[in-house]
């Protein structure tokens, strides 16, 4: 039985989107109830020019914009408004609503099946994109949303009860759960906690606390899946109501659950007894990549795949956009797309990965966060080309301080991109990993990431450099 006919009480009602945005969440929000004959109003601060793409998409529903400002009577006569996770939850602008929800909480509040959730401050959308694919192999109709751009309510009505919905969710959208006890999955996961979002938290305290909504109304016949190199990711272990499985860059106490690498081998150590969950080969790059591909093995098993189908399925993942993301050779040069690095640990960790000499492009605007994690190892490219930006600014004191020569910043990505190119050699590697978010210069890490392929592309045809 699908969930196609169990809408009928949205006709007439007056819903408000709050960030109508351009990723997804409030583009599908807005399509689902104007569907439903809803009377829906589309609210945004950024303007029309900026969100064109977004309005295209909803070219064929009878929706009310209001673009470039909010207007008070929106909410106040709403019957319902849906918060974007980018709205601050302190803003005025809710406090005048009757009631707040989000993509992800009316999402929940319709599909009773089963989720795995996944949250985590890197490593996220990796591991729900391997997990779905893994799913694929066993469950042909299982599904993927949340974060990773996908609203769930795209796929909503089409859910059959006992489908899996693999969900990946920020630690806003916990935190704008209404009633975090609507989420109650099957099989959480946080993988590894880094400082971020230290511009919105008052502290890392706070940060944590949101992602552990995701396991607090778990009972122990559900799993959770922790982080065991961090700290935070060992406190889990203990203050989990599920049963807790721990995920490690090395072997496990003996008495801890979970999975583990060992000589670039992933184990799993079950109640049924040791067994190698991970394939021989991927095609992921670096050690923090085979983790989250560990994570993904880990939470196949428990939920019943087959070894086999597992590392059949996982050694085939091709992996996710922006995320050390291979965009091509010129002249023996190799580029890398690593967008998704928006705090200095997961450059660091893209650094890492490479054996071969590298170029980095990096920089970008500040979320609060320090950038000493990178001054060991930076100074191993051969060139460092920053971008200009708020953290670029912190960055450049430290390498001013350690003596790590570097060049720009550049104004734009395309100067950057083609001074690394024309001083890079056969055999070097120019990684595109910012450390910081992308406000200013581009939309979003996502927008970021395009860019960048979209200027390797035309260096390929010589249009540039």
């Amino acid at each position: 039985m699908c969930l196609k006919n169990t809408f009928e009480s949205l006709r007439g009602l007056k819903v408000t989107v709050m960030g109508l945005g351009l990723n997804g969440g409030g583009i599908e929000a807005a399509r689902f109830f104007a569907r439903r004959g809803a009377q829906v109003t589309a609210t945004d601060l950024r303007p029309e020019e900026v969100l064109k793409p977004s309005i295209e998409a909803l070219k064929d529903f009878p929706i009310r914009y209001v673009l470039g400002k909010h207007d008070p009577e929106d909410f106040k006569s709403a019957d319902l408004v849906v918060k974007n996770p980018a709205v601050r939850p302190d803003s005025p602008f809710l406090r005048m609503a009757k009631r707040v929800e989000t993509d992800i909480s009316l999402f929940l509040a319709h599909f009773t099946g089963p989720i795995l959730a996944v949250t985590g401050s890197k490593g996220k959308s990796t591991t729900v994109s391997a997990i779905h694919y893994g799913l694929l192999g066993v469950y042909p109709k299982a599904r993927l949303g949340g974060n990773i751009t996908v609203s769930p309510l795209s796929f909503l009505e089409d859910l059959e009860p006992e489908t899996p919905v693999v969900l990946e969710l920020s630690s806003w959208q916990l935190a704008d759960l209404p009633d975090p006890r609507i989420l109650k999955p099957k099989i959480a996961v946080i993988t590894c906690i880094l400082p971020d979002h230290q511009d919105r938290y008052p502290d890392m305290e706070t940060y944590v606390r949101d992602k552990e909504i995701i396991y607090r109304s778990q009972s122990k016949e559900d799993a959770t899946l922790l982080h065991y190199d961090d700290p935070y990711g060992r406190r889990f272990l203990t203050s989990t109501p599920g049963t807790p499985y721990a995920v490690s860059a090395s072997p496990l106490p003996q008495a801890v659950r979970g999975a583990y690498l060992q000589e670039g081998k992933g184990f799993a150590v079950l109640p049924g007894g040791k067994e190698e969950i991970l394939p021989e080969k991927v095609n992921l790059l670096g050690n923090h990549q085979k983790k989250n591909l560990l994570f993904a093995a880990l939470a196949l098993r428990l939920w019943g795949v087959p070894l086999e189908i597992i590392r059949k399925r996982l050694a085939e993942f091709p992996g996710v956009e922006h995320r050390l993301e291979y965009c091509g050779e010129i002249g023996g040069i190799r580029f890398y797309n690593d967008s998704a690095a928006t705090v200095p640990e997961a450059t660091a960790f893209g650094i890492e990965s490479f054996t071969t000499p590298l170029r980095l492009i990096t920089g970008g605007t500040d979320k609060n966060l320090d950038f000493t994690p990178l001054l060991p190892v930076i100074g191993k490219s051969r060139g460092i080309y920053l971008l200009e930006g708020t953290g670029t600014d912190k960055l450049k004191s430290l390498l001013d301080a350690a003596q790590i020569p570097y060049q720009g910043p550049y104004n734009s990505l395309d100067k950057a991109v083609r001074e690394a190119y024309r001083e890079a050699k056969a055999g070097e590697t120019i990684l595109f990993s910012p450390g910081c978010t992308s406000f200013g210069m581009f939309l979003n890490e996502f927008d970021r990431g395009r860019k960048f392929k979209e200027i390797v592309a035309s260096l390929k045809v010589g249009r540039v450099g």
